[in-house]
């Protein structure tokens, strides 16, 4: 539930409705709103919302936002607005029966919410799942020869819902295994620009194409190599190839080629850490399914990313090896 929604909470009959702001699992009410539900003074909840931050009974960063509201005069005004748990400590500092009625209150709105999102999302799968059952049944035909279209099917079927999630619903069911910890090259800015540069020669592109807009691919590249406490944001091969994929696709830091770009630099980087081949020498990722594998991050939602990333990852991590 991450779209903001307003509910009118009624006080009682002949008097004023309040409007709730639902958002992100919680509800929300301004200072304003709960002196009129507490029916207290303002200087009486501004005491105790203070208070309640003061004893650290709750951290102020994560219970309070700042939202542009329209007052009397037309004008609009940055108002500070208090979660649930804000609005249940002052409720119990009160010591206001409203502050319990608000809280059941609250509470079902949220637990509807919630089920109401989880019947939406099981009904999106569904029509995922029928959508790709029907795709495949198109490839399957003659009048459909389009080898793309065909390997974004393979790639759906193998790696990313494979027709029988559903059953668990999760999206969490597409695990990380075995990944690689070892990395034997370290991408850099100046490498990954002359690696660019050389793909433009090769192929004859543009003037436009690897040029780049703003410093966003320079971003990209310390992004993958980032550390936290001395552990690595990445850590492995097949974690640092799919996100360099994934980000050159979606920060379109190029002029032209960004979807190109993406795909040579993936190669690029797992073969310059001995990781694009087998121990048979196969390819670990055809090009028909590497240039799905392109096109889906580029369809892909923004929310989405943490289930591409699983899928990219699991189309070169079959066989786990590095030679």
């Amino acid at each position: 539930m991450n779209k903001s929604e307003i509910i009118l909470y009624e006080l009682g009959e002949s008097q004023p409705k309040i409007k709730v702001l639902v958002e992100n699992e919680t509800v929300w009410l301004s200072q304003n709103q709960m002196v009129e539900l507490f029916q207290k003074t303002k200087q009486n909840i501004s005491l105790h919302i203070n208070n309640c931050f003061r004893e650290k009974e709750l951290n102020k960063n994560s219970v309070v936002k700042e939202y542009l509201t329209t007052a009397s005069d037309g004008k609009k005004y940055k108002t500070k607005y208090y979660n649930l748990d804000v609005i249940i400590s002052v409720g119990y500092r009160v010591k206001s029966q409203r502050g319990t009625e608000f809280r059941i209150w609250a509470t079902q709105v949220l637990r509807n919410y919630i089920l109401q999102g989880y019947s939406v999302n099981i009904k999106r799968l569904k029509e995922l799942k029928q959508s790709i059952q029907l795709i495949q049944n198109t490839v399957g035909s003659d009048s459909l020869e389009k080898e793309q279209t065909k390997a974004i099917v393979e790639v759906l079927s193998e790696f990313a819902l494979g027709l029988d999630l559903l059953d668990g619903y999760d999206h969490q069911n597409i695990e990380i295994k075995e990944t690689t910890p070892t990395t034997k090259y370290v991408i850099n800015y100046d490498e990954a620009i002359e690696a660019i540069e050389g793909l433009r020669l090769k192929f004859g592109g543009s003037n436009l194409f690897g040029k780049e807009k703003d410093e966003s691919f320079k971003s990209s590249i310390g992004t993958i190599n980032q550390t936290f406490g001395g552990r690595e944001l990445y850590p492995s091969i097949e974690e640092k190839a799919a996100n360099l994929l994934y980000f050159v696709v979606k920060n379109h830091s190029f002029t032209d080629g960004n979807k190109r770009i993406a795909a040579w630099l993936f190669v690029w980087y797992l073969n310059k850490n001995r990781y694009l081949y087998s121990r048979t020498g196969q390819p670990k990722i055809a090009n028909n399914a590497l240039a799905a594998l392109t096109l889906m991050v580029a369809l892909s939602k923004p929310e989405e990313k943490e289930l591409i990333i699983k899928i990219i990852i699991n189309s070169i991590n079959k066989d786990n090896e590095v030679i």
